[in-house]
């Protein structure tokens, strides 16, 4: 009885410990099928999130991006990538794009620079 029973520990602890790897560390707080953006570094401050196109970005996020998440779902003929830009409307140069799962805790180019977005197919 003692040999299954430690046997049985040994096989719940080597599935937590596979369970535990599995899970990313430090994944930004999105949900799934979106494009997020903070207004802090590392995820930090209030997050703004869309699912579609964003021509004119609310003015408590406008030019205040920092930190930026792509879970947006892919797939055949899916526009999956995100490219931000530094007007309204999808005008002037893109700050950054990103592609499907992409996470960018911070980027000195791009910081604070966003005011609008659209999905497209590649960067």
């Amino acid at each position: 009885m003692k040999k299954f029973l430690g046997l049985t520990t040994a096989a719940v602890l080597a599935l937590a410990g596979a369970l535990t790897l599995a899970a990313p560390a430090g994944a930004a707080d999105c949900p799934s099928g979106h494009f997020c953006v903070w207004e802090k570094t590392k995820f930090g401050g209030q997050r703004a999130n869309w699912s579609g196109d964003d021509g004119w970005w609310e003015s408590w996020i406008a030019d205040d991006d920092s930190s930026w998440a792509n879970h947006g779902i892919s797939g055949a003929g899916v526009k999956d990538h995100v490219k931000v830009y530094s007007s309204a409307w999808q005008g002037g140069s893109v700050t950054i794009c990103l592609a499907p799962g992409q996470e960018v805790s911070s980027n000195s180019v791009a910081n604070d620079r966003g005011d609008s977005h659209t999905w497209t197919m590649s960067c």
